[in-house]
């Protein structure tokens, strides 16, 4: 700012300085600001300060994008070997002076399928995130996150998370299923009851539910998860605590999620679902 502050003090400067930049953001970018609300403690204004410039900054670079390998971005470093070079017993110890180099650019890989190595993310690292075109922005404190999965996805992982997480879980516990964007449109399979709507499968998920008055999850478990072309299965195992006011019972079997893949929206969806020991 080019307006003379010196007679304010230190905090005052800044709360000038910080209705300056919200009136700038609210003007140029569009930027909303809601009263505090439920009698919370303001931001302190050095913290707010650095917030706003942060956000006008990256609201300023965001205008005209410039686009950079990450190998450029990180000085083209030449000290880093092939993976194939790279013995078993070193992996580990090369892997994090890799890490350390990226962060030293505010650049940080991130997994979440366990069943990637430390091999292959170097191998991936050196041989395809460095020569891909990340957005090159500066903006003081801003970190720039990749996900492995997200280039190289682990269809098992994912599938045994969607199965257990998404479905198996949400079925069996006493809240009403409502997420379902996941679930194939039609011809859904729930047990015996076959094609059914989403809405079909939700009512008859609904029924069940409504016999009791409190479920409570005691274990459900992923035990294995295949995937051949455009079709994965999940198995697994549950166990639920299940009260109707009078008594407490419980319920206990197998499960099986069939998965389909929409090759047009590139993901994966649910089209059967089967439950041993719970009458649909």
């Amino acid at each position: 700012m080019t307006d003379d502050f010196s007679h304010l003090s230190e905090q005052e400067r800044l709360k000038t300085e910080n209705d300056f930049l919200k009136m700038k953001l609210m003007l140029e970018h569009g930027a909303k600001f809601s009263e505090n609300e439920n009698d919370q403690p303001p931001l302190p204004a050095d913290l707010e300060n650095d917030f706003l410039n942060y956000v006008m900054a990256f609201e300023e670079q965001s205008k005209n994008p410039k686009y950079i390998k990450v190998f450029d971005r990180i000085g083209r470093p030449g000290f880093f070997k092939p993976v194939a070079e790279v013995p078993d017993t070193a992996i580990d110890t090369e892997w994090e002076k890799l890490q350390d180099h990226l962060y030293k650019y505010h650049i940080i890989l991130d997994v979440c399928s366990p069943n990637i190595s430390v091999r292959e993310l170097y191998r991936f690292t050196t041989e395809e995130l460095f020569n891909y075109d990340m957005n090159d922005m500066n903006v003081p404190g801003m970190m720039t996150n990749f996900i492995y999965d997200e280039f190289h996805p682990d269809a098992v992982y994912d599938n045994s998370r969607m199965a257990t997480n998404d479905c198996i879980e949400q079925i069996l516990n006493e809240m009403a299923l409502e997420f379902t964007s996941f679930y194939c449109e039609d011809h859904l399979r729930l047990n015996n009851h076959f094609p059914l709507t989403i809405e079909q499968f939700k009512g008859l998920v609904q029924n069940f539910k409504s016999c009791y008055s409190n479920l409570r999850i005691l274990k459900v478990a992923c035990v294995d998860c295949t995937v051949r072309n455009t079709d994965s299965v999940a198995t697994g195992s549950y166990s639920i605590e299940a009260s109707t006011g009078m008594e407490i019972i419980t319920l206990s079997g197998t499960w099986e999620v069939g998965m389909t893949l929409n090759e047009k929206f590139g993901g994966w969806y649910i089209s059967t679902v089967r439950i041993a020991g719970i009458d649909f």
